[in-house]
């Protein structure tokens, strides 16, 4: 159990470049689709489908598609922010803007006539220091049984994330969600890129590798229990 927990709290999103010499092998690929593959789902209806890609001109082509932050993002973005550490502790929940490019913190760049707004194409960067991609889909058309607007279903997807995430921390390896991939225009393309189906969807990618080099772990914040449990009845506290 001490295990698993430290697997949990140790899991992280990893901001830094990864390691092209070191390419993730088939064999743990396999391991990483392994924990998708057992990831609970609403009525055992493995509601998804995967594409790995690790063709070094397919990630080239991917990272060729342009991907701009939208406004609304970037705003909601920056009202989860803290600039200092200490602002970061008193809160408990979101970021350090550190963690961002700069352009996600300088309003400026929400300006689209801006200079700064071309920093904010970034899924060629991302690509480019990426050896393994991983993207889930999931068929727009069918839904789990009794979950109105799919909610049940798309919880299984997140379950999905979460399984081949811990797998990755368990196996050294840097794991990085990629949810701009689901934008409207941006999947458009990908679904041309990889051919997918007009009723599958996509729900996130994921970009895997080894880590280029150790950095110091960023600073991480959590609401305590007594923030957040209540028990028998809202808001009555142990």
């Amino acid at each position: 159990m001490l295990d698993i927990l430290a697997t949990i709290h140790n899991r992280h999103s990893m901001r830094g470049a990864f390691d092209l010499g070191r390419p993730v092998s088939p064999e743990t690929q396999e391991k990483i689709l392994q924990a998708a593959q057992w990831a609970p789902t609403p009525t055992n209806m493995q509601n998804f489908e995967m594409i790995v890609v690790n063709s070094a001109d397919q990630l080239d082509a991917i990272g060729k598609i342009p991907a701009d932050m939208s406004e609304q993002f970037l705003r909601e973005t920056y009202a989860l922010l803290s600039f200092t550490e200490t602002e970061l502790a008193a809160k408990r929940t979101g970021m350090l803007a550190s963690s961002f490019p700069l352009a996600w913190t300088n309003p400026e760049a929400w300006n689209p006539e801006a200079d700064a707004r071309s920093q904010l194409t970034f899924l060629d960067r991302t690509i480019g220091e990426t050896p393994l991609l991983m993207f889930v889909l999931y068929d727009g058309s069918r839904r789990a049984p009794g979950s109105d607007a799919d909610t049940v279903g798309l919880i299984s997807l997140g379950c999905v994330m979460e399984n081949m995430w811990l797998a990755c921390e368990s196996l050294g390896l840097g794991f990085h969600v990629l949810t701009v991939v689901s934008d409207g225009a941006v999947e458009k393309q990908l679904r041309s890129l990889m051919h997918i189906p007009v009723q599958m969807k996509i729900a996130f990618a994921c970009s895997i590798g080894y880590a280029a080099q150790q950095t110091a772990p960023d600073t991480r914040v959590r609401r305590l229990l007594k923030d957040f449990v209540h028990y028998n009845k809202f808001d009555a506290r142990a």
